[in-house]
Protein backbone atom coordinates (compact mmCIF):
# COMPACT_ATOMS: atom_id res chain seq x y z
CA UNK A 1 0.00 0.00 0.00
CA UNK A 2 1.23 3.49 -0.82
CA UNK A 3 1.45 5.69 2.24
CA UNK A 4 1.88 9.05 0.51
CA UNK A 5 -1.72 9.20 -0.82
CA UNK A 6 -2.95 8.33 2.68
CA UNK A 7 -0.93 11.19 4.16
CA UNK A 8 -2.23 13.59 1.51
CA UNK A 9 -5.81 12.53 2.26
CA UNK A 10 -5.25 13.12 5.98
CA UNK A 11 -3.98 16.64 5.24
CA UNK A 12 -6.95 17.24 2.91
CA UNK A 13 -9.32 16.20 5.71
CA UNK A 14 -7.45 18.64 7.99
CA UNK A 15 -6.14 15.85 10.21
CA UNK A 16 -2.69 17.40 10.38
CA UNK A 17 -1.77 15.91 13.74
CA UNK A 18 -2.73 12.44 12.59
CA UNK A 19 -0.77 12.86 9.33
CA UNK A 20 2.35 13.93 11.23
CA UNK A 21 1.98 11.05 13.67
CA UNK A 22 1.54 8.58 10.78
CA UNK A 23 4.74 9.85 9.15
CA UNK A 24 6.55 9.51 12.48
CA UNK A 25 5.25 5.97 12.89
CA UNK A 26 6.51 5.02 9.44
CA UNK A 27 9.98 6.38 10.26
CA UNK A 28 10.19 4.62 13.64
CA UNK A 29 11.24 0.97 13.49
CA UNK A 30 9.81 0.09 16.93
CA UNK A 31 6.24 0.87 15.84
CA UNK A 32 5.94 -2.41 13.94
CA UNK A 33 5.92 -4.24 17.28
CA UNK A 34 2.70 -2.51 18.33
CA UNK A 35 -0.71 -3.81 17.34
CA UNK A 36 -3.18 -1.98 15.15
CA UNK A 37 -5.28 -0.73 18.07
CA UNK A 38 -2.25 0.69 19.87
CA UNK A 39 -0.92 2.44 16.76
CA UNK A 40 -4.37 3.80 15.96
CA UNK A 41 -4.75 5.07 19.54
CA UNK A 42 -1.41 6.89 19.18
CA UNK A 43 -2.62 8.52 15.96
CA UNK A 44 -5.88 9.64 17.56
CA UNK A 45 -4.05 10.96 20.64
CA UNK A 46 -1.68 12.95 18.46
CA UNK A 47 -4.59 14.47 16.50
CA UNK A 48 -6.38 15.35 19.75
CA UNK A 49 -3.25 17.00 21.15
CA UNK A 50 -2.70 18.89 17.90
CA UNK A 51 -6.26 20.31 18.01
CA UNK A 52 -5.97 21.19 21.71
CA UNK A 53 -2.69 23.04 21.12
CA UNK A 54 -4.23 24.90 18.19
CA UNK A 55 -7.21 25.96 20.33
CA UNK A 56 -4.91 27.08 23.17
CA UNK A 57 -2.79 29.14 20.77
CA UNK A 58 -5.96 30.75 19.39
CA UNK A 59 -7.25 31.60 22.90
CA UNK A 60 -3.89 33.09 23.92
CA UNK A 61 -3.66 35.09 20.70
CA UNK A 62 -7.21 36.41 21.15
CA UNK A 63 -6.49 37.39 24.77
CA UNK A 64 -3.90 40.00 23.69
CA UNK A 65 -1.99 39.60 26.97
CA UNK A 66 0.64 42.29 27.37
CA UNK A 67 2.63 40.28 29.90
CA UNK A 68 3.79 36.69 29.53
CA UNK A 69 3.21 35.61 33.08
CA UNK A 70 3.02 31.96 34.01
CA UNK A 71 1.41 31.08 37.32
CA UNK A 72 4.07 28.45 38.02
CA UNK A 73 6.75 31.21 37.99
CA UNK A 74 5.23 33.29 40.81
CA UNK A 75 7.90 34.42 43.28
CA UNK A 76 6.52 34.04 46.80
CA UNK A 77 9.69 35.47 48.40
CA UNK A 78 8.98 38.90 46.94
CA UNK A 79 7.95 41.46 49.58
CA UNK A 80 4.36 41.64 48.25
CA UNK A 81 3.49 38.80 50.70
CA UNK A 82 1.42 36.59 48.42
CA UNK A 83 -0.45 33.75 50.05
CA UNK A 84 0.77 30.53 48.40
CA UNK A 85 -2.41 28.62 49.28
CA UNK A 86 -4.63 31.36 47.84
CA UNK A 87 -2.60 31.49 44.63
CA UNK A 88 -2.90 27.69 44.24
CA UNK A 89 -6.65 28.02 44.69
CA UNK A 90 -6.83 30.79 42.08
CA UNK A 91 -4.66 28.78 39.69
CA UNK A 92 -7.28 26.02 39.74
CA UNK A 93 -9.67 28.39 37.90
CA UNK A 94 -12.52 27.40 40.20
CA UNK A 95 -13.31 31.09 40.64
CA UNK A 96 -14.02 31.27 36.90
CA UNK A 97 -16.34 28.26 37.02
CA UNK A 98 -18.22 29.87 39.91
CA UNK A 99 -18.56 33.17 37.99
CA UNK A 100 -16.57 35.18 40.54
CA UNK A 101 -14.33 38.19 39.93
CA UNK A 102 -10.87 39.00 41.20
CA UNK A 103 -9.54 42.48 41.89
CA UNK A 104 -5.80 42.83 42.28
CA UNK A 105 -5.09 45.82 44.49
CA UNK A 106 -1.87 47.25 45.82
CA UNK A 107 0.80 49.87 45.24
CA UNK A 108 2.35 50.50 41.86
CA UNK A 109 5.16 48.22 40.75
CA UNK A 110 4.44 45.06 42.74
CA UNK A 111 3.42 42.97 39.73
CA UNK A 112 -0.38 43.13 39.64
CA UNK A 113 -0.48 43.13 35.83
CA UNK A 114 1.93 40.20 35.67
CA UNK A 115 -0.16 38.22 38.16
CA UNK A 116 -3.34 39.02 36.23
CA UNK A 117 -1.69 37.87 33.01
CA UNK A 118 -0.48 34.70 34.70
CA UNK A 119 -3.99 33.92 35.96
CA UNK A 120 -5.45 34.73 32.54
CA UNK A 121 -2.97 32.44 30.80
CA UNK A 122 -3.77 29.64 33.25
CA UNK A 123 -7.47 30.15 32.53
CA UNK A 124 -6.69 29.84 28.81
CA UNK A 125 -4.85 26.59 29.46
CA UNK A 126 -7.91 25.37 31.40
CA UNK A 127 -10.12 25.95 28.35
CA UNK A 128 -11.50 29.42 29.09
CA UNK A 129 -11.32 32.43 26.80
CA UNK A 130 -9.90 35.69 28.11
CA UNK A 131 -10.72 39.22 27.03
CA UNK A 132 -8.80 42.21 28.32
CA UNK A 133 -10.91 45.17 29.36
CA UNK A 134 -9.96 48.37 31.10
CA UNK A 135 -6.61 48.57 32.86
CA UNK A 136 -4.07 45.81 32.12
CA UNK A 137 -4.86 43.99 35.37
CA UNK A 138 -8.58 43.54 34.50
CA UNK A 139 -9.72 40.56 32.50
CA UNK A 140 -13.04 39.13 31.45
CA UNK A 141 -12.90 35.34 31.42
CA UNK A 142 -15.54 32.95 30.19
CA UNK A 143 -15.79 29.32 29.20
CA UNK A 144 -15.13 28.72 25.54
CA UNK A 145 -18.46 28.56 23.70
CA UNK A 146 -20.29 29.44 26.90
CA UNK A 147 -22.94 32.13 26.38
CA UNK A 148 -22.66 33.94 29.71
CA UNK A 149 -19.57 35.97 30.56
CA UNK A 150 -17.97 35.52 33.94
CA UNK A 151 -16.69 39.05 34.16
CA UNK A 152 -17.53 41.76 31.68
CA UNK A 153 -15.54 44.41 33.47
CA UNK A 154 -13.79 44.26 36.79
CA UNK A 155 -13.05 47.95 37.28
Amino acid sequence: MLNQPTIEKLYTMKLHGMAEAFQTQMETADMSQLGFEERFALLVDRQWLWKENLALARRLRAAHLKERGVIEDVDYHHPRRLDRKLMRTLAGSEWVRQHQNILLLGPTGIGKSWLASALAQKACRDGFSVRTSGPPSCFGIWKWRMPTAVSDECC
